[in-house]
């Protein structure tokens, strides 16, 4: 590694935004004399690019709430050189110098440096298709400037192509304006970090709320007024917002002979170096380690890039630093619902092959006899080996947040599914139960551990041997049941034992809880029992979601 000049290193900071602002600005926190210049392409180097859907929808109603620094107030404040729209094009290693384009003026010049710090970004992805550039994609600033003055138009509809995150958060708020909105997702669900019976009620939610959901579904053409499917079908569409995915933008790096990783990103070591030592890289371009099987992984969140940035200031600096493997944690809001993930899903851990155990509960977000309690959907997974919880999901009103947060702190302090159960949280009837929905899932998991409860899960359900008994309330029962189940309710089943089938049951109930509780009455009369995971409530969810009727 080349020797810092006695006046202080020079760092140019590639890409502003989360993880190169956040690295200049610590650099200069760290370093007084380090002379600091940051190349942003485009027009603005630090905004909320998470809050973008929410200025097209009007949550946010001042654009110039979404813009945190200015290249003014970054030189007064940190004496930092930031040049917008300036574009790096090359990197000459040998000669230590980075080619810049004004894109301004066309004007090129060359900028010498001690160090390098990539944050380049990510691209999104733009398929080939007849028409699709009158489609728009929302990445920054610009993009929503462009949105922004499509909808000032006379726009009554739109497609929202992607039904990951921002393609979820585009069309709520595309929903919000008045739009007439469709929402087009290549897979058989929304949101795909979840798994199927979780995402479900989230289609359901958009549903409610006037927004078409077509799944399995392909755009094929982008016509002047309407989207065509691959399937022929047309959807009307004044505006087009293409949220399909992103590619980390490598092409700079490449160029310059740096080393990426299998998953198409920069590869960086635990420092965020890259194959030359003097160079780093931060944010959606450079790979991550993942958590779980410490294999390299694509994670374009905002926090990693932000606390990367700041890793790589330290080691600059000569700090010893060390990025902490990522979970992938994430969260979003559908109108009145809140959808949020941590670690694997089942459909992933299935695929690779990995042994590991689900549960699913339905607890309520706050104490039930505290007005304005509503129901959360919470499935935790883990390795029934070691107890090591290796993902989690949630669903619902509220408290979704804080239940996934906990659990994502948790796996990262090394916390086995069982000892979730001895957590101590907060508690007052406004915020939680005495028993909070943490606690809930590392009680069933001691009970799946020592054998006191035995499961099927929803999808296992079909083919399964033995007799299905529904333990709910005739009434609950008569509102919707599992084809061929059996009520009896709980409270009449010692009595009523003798009416049961021979052989194995499978007994459930709504979420779950009465469900165990038959499950241990039965064991304890010598009955071959296993309780469905996450009753009627979970199965109805993965019906939902796997149903092949065509969406509303």
């Amino acid at each position: 590694m080349t020797a810092m000049k006695q006046d202080g290193m020079k760092v140019i900071v590639i890409g502003g935004v989360a993880g190169g602002m956040s690295a200049a600005t610590r650099l200069r926190r760290l370093d007084e004399r380090a002379e600091i210049v940051v190349l942003e392409r485009g027009a603005h180097v630090s905004y909320a690019n998470c809050g973008l859907p929410y200025y097209l929808g009007g949550t946010i109603e001042q654009r110039d709430a979404l813009l945190l620094q200015t290249p003014e107030s970054l030189a007064a404040r940190f004496r930092i050189d930031v040049r917008v729209h300036n574009e790096a094009v090359a990197i000459d290693r040998d000669a230590r110098t980075v080619r810049v384009r004004d894109l301004a003026t066309g004007r090129e010049y060359t900028e010498s440096y001690d160090r390098i710090v990539l944050s380049p970004g990510a691209r999104p992805f733009v398929p080939d298709l007849p028409g699709v550039e009158r489609a728009h994609t929302l990445r920054d600033v610009s993009d929503a400037d462009r949105i922004a003055e499509a909808l000032a138009q006379d726009v009554r509809s739109a497609v929202v192509v992607g039904g990951g995150f921002i393609g979820v958060e585009a069309a709520e708020n595309l929903r919000e304006r008045g739009l007439d909105v469709t929402l087009v997702e290549l897979a058989d669900q929304v949101l795909t970090p979840l798994d199927p019976e979780m995402a479900a009620p989230v289609a359901d939610r958009l549903r409610a709320h006037g927004v078409r959901v077509e799944l399995g579904a392909q755009a094929a053409k982008v016509l002047p007024s309407t989207v065509e499917l691959a399937d022929g079908r047309t959807l009307p569409a004044h505006l087009v917002l293409l949220s399909i995915g992103v590619r980390p933008e490598t092409s700079l790096a490449v160029a310059a002979g740096l080393e990426l990783g299998p998953r198409g990103g920069i590869a960086v070591d635990e420092a965020q170096r890259t194959s030359d030592p003097d160079i780093f890289a931060v944010g959606d371009a450079a790979e991550k380690r993942d958590a779980l099987t410490g294999d390299p992984v694509l994670v374009p969140l905002a926090n990693l890039a932000n606390r990367h940035g700041r890793l790589v200031a330290d080691a600059l600096t000569g700090r010893p630093v060390r990025a902490r493997a990522a979970t992938s944690t994430a969260i979003v809001r559908v109108f009145d619902l809140t959808a949020a993930a941590t670690g694997w899903n089942e459909k992933r851990l299935r695929a690779a092959g990995r042994p590991y155990q689900a549960l699913h509960l339905h607890p309520g977000s706050h104490a039930g006899y505290y007005p304005g309690a509503s129901p959360i959907a919470l499935k935790v997974l883990f390795d029934p080996r070691d107890e090591r919880i290796l993902g989690a999901q949630a669903v619902g009103a509220d408290g979704v947040d804080k239940r996934i947060d906990v659990i994502a702190t948790a796996m990262a302090g090394g916390l086995t599914v069982s000892e979730l159960a001895d957590l101590e949280l907060a508690y007052a009837p406004p915020y939680g139960s005495a028993k909070d929905p943490v606690n809930m899932a590392g009680l069933i998991a001691e009970n799946l551990a020592d054998g006191t409860a035995r499961t099927v899960q929803w999808h296992e359900l079909d083919g399964a041997e033995g007799a299905i008994i529904d333990v709910r309330s005739p009434a609950e029962h008569a509102a919707g049941s599992i084809p061929g189940a059996v009520n009896i309710p709980l409270d009449e089943l010692r009595d009523r034992a003798a009416e049961l089938p021979e052989g194995r049951l499978i007994v459930h109930c709504q979420v779950g809880l009465r469900g165990h509780n038959a499950q241990r009455l039965l064991t304890a009369l010598g009955r071959e029992v296993v309780n469905l995971d996450g009753g009627y409530a979970t199965w109805a969810a993965g019906r939902s979601a796997t149903a092949t009727a065509p969406a509303a």
